[in-house]
């Protein structure tokens, strides 16, 4: 049953074997758990809403401190984290798709952290011209984690079309965040850029 279990989720690429913990969040009421290196702050599995598979999984894929460990010895670090997370609490670990679709995430939010989290912090610009350009007329550096947070901030304050520039940014930086989460991360996060789509 664990091998099934395991079978069921493959790693994310390029991290099995990594050290890690587990972490868990809400989706629309339904609780999913993965796995999280703290040491790198990237998310090391798809989001899985089985306790089971999710300790199957960690045992087949991930490691401790103190190396590898069998499928109960994960069971109970799955447990420890339902509805509690090392990362944020309360609110913050609860998502909906109405949320997605219809708010701006808050400046410095969870929301923010995750989609740096599981995309491994990728910088996107590379392929988004237009947002460097848009950083560059605001006096930003795009290399500075906080950037995003100022722009959300003007938009969130004075709107789309009052801050073009820093919307360009929000809109093209969270779409490409988007686009590059792995696994059902990409799925269950979709409608964030359905709801910066119906706001151009």
């Amino acid at each position: 049953m664990e091998r099934e279990h395991a079978e069921r989720f493959e790693p994310l690429p390029g991290r099995a074997g990594h050290v890690g913990g587990i972490e868990s969040l809400t989706f629309d009421g339904h609780h999913y758990y993965f796995g999280f290196d703290y040491g790198s702050d990237i998310v090391l599995s798809p989001l899985i809403g089985d306790p089971a598979a999710m300790a199957a999984f960690a045992s087949a894929h991930m490691r401790q401190t103190t190396g590898a460990h069998d499928r109960d010895h994960w069971a109970g670090l799955v447990d420890a984290a339902t509805g509690r997370s090392a990362l944020a609490a309360g609110a913050d670990l609860a998502f909906t798709t109405e949320g997605l679709r219809g708010d701006l995430p808050e400046p410095g939010s969870h929301l923010l952290y995750l989609l740096g989290a599981a995309t491994g912090w990728d910088d996107w610009f590379g392929e988004s011209p237009e947002a460097r350009r848009a950083c560059e007329r605001l006096g930003l550096d795009d290399e500075d984690p906080e950037f995003i947070d100022q722009c959300l901030t003007e938009v969130r304050d004075h709107g789309v079309g009052a801050r073009p520039d820093d919307w360009t940014v929000v809109r093209l930086h969270l779409g490409a965040a988007v686009r590059h989460l792995p696994g059902n991360w990409g799925i269950l996060f979709a409608p964030l850029a359905e709801g910066l789509a119906n706001r151009s």
